[in-house]
């Protein structure tokens, strides 16, 4: 995807949320940051001054998005060191000041010190996830955190767990707990929404999992499918970060057929009698 020095708005759109799409890098000053401390889904902070000391340690595997305030000398001083070292990297055309006005999405890092911070996410759940807990992983990994942790607890155990390690309790029903259900909503609803990800494939996807997750499958004809895989999956894996990877690919999955397949179908036999 990273075939030149740049890339616009509309291909880095269109990767954001896939297993293999860019890693982004903001490299606002803090100035910039400051005025506006909202981040690329995905991103991470880092600072140009130091990319000398950084950059030698990014996974070799990955492409980079640089964003600075405006597409200009940092982001593309930023990836031109980065590809100095043998890296995929562009510069976002336009910089997160255009990718702000053009009302695309951007993740509030108040909340979530870590995106700031540059470091990998810790998250604490119930253990045997199904539904909620294999979605809210998904949106984290491909929206937040590449590199995010899971620990799955005895469901007495997640606060405690979570205090000493310091990860972040969800979906779980007790005082204190933010990323959990509210009213009708299931614990991805409340990710959508404090996380400003409220795009219209999630919002679809959204309804397919509250439906699975609160037995209501009349939201969505695709709710009783998801109920029926994600039981299926827990049949299939004793060993809860198993079922985790094959949850992560079955919403990878979702996901792109609420992004770019609902609206096809699959007949057979094909017209003319063809296999």
């Amino acid at each position: 995807m990273l075939a030149s020095t740049t890339i616009s708005q509309e291909d880095l759109l269109n990767g954001l949320g896939l297993e293999k799409g860019p890693t982004i890098l903001d490299v606002r000053i803090a100035e910039d940051f400051e005025a506006d401390p909202r981040l690329l889904p995905g991103s991470r902070r880092r600072s140009h001054l130091t990319v000398a000391d950084w950059a030698p340690a990014l996974p070799a595997a990955c492409s980079y998005v640089i964003v600075c305030q405006k597409g200009l000398k940092l982001s593309h001083g930023v990836a031109a060191w980065l590809r100095s070292l043998g890296f995929r990297a562009a510069a976002l055309e336009g910089g997160a000041l255009a990718w702000a006005e053009a009302a695309l999405p951007m993740v509030p890092s108040g909340r979530l010190p870590f995106l700031v911070a540059g470091e990998s996410s810790l998250w604490v759940t119930r253990e045997r996830p199904k539904i909620d807990r294999i979605a809210c992983p998904w949106l984290i990994r491909r929206f937040l955190d590449r590199e995010a942790r899971f620990l799955f607890v005895p469901e007495s155990e997640v606060l405690a767990v979570a205090e000493r390690f310091g990860g972040e309790p969800f979906d779980l029903d007790a005082r204190g707990v933010f990323w959990t259900h509210r009213g009708e909503g299931c614990t991805f609803d409340t990710m959508l929404q404090e996380l400003s990800l409220v795009t219209e494939p999630l919002t679809k996807l959204a309804t397919i999992v509250r439906g699975a997750d609160t037995a209501r499958l009349d939201l969505a004809p695709e709710c009783a499918g998801l109920l029926a895989m994600s039981l299926g999956l827990s049949k299939c894996f004793g060993e809860d970060q198993e079922q985790l990877a094959a949850g992560l690919l079955l919403y990878d999955a979702l996901y792109r057929w609420c992004r770019d397949a609902s609206g096809e179908g699959h007949n057979w036999p094909a017209k003319g009698g063809g296999n």
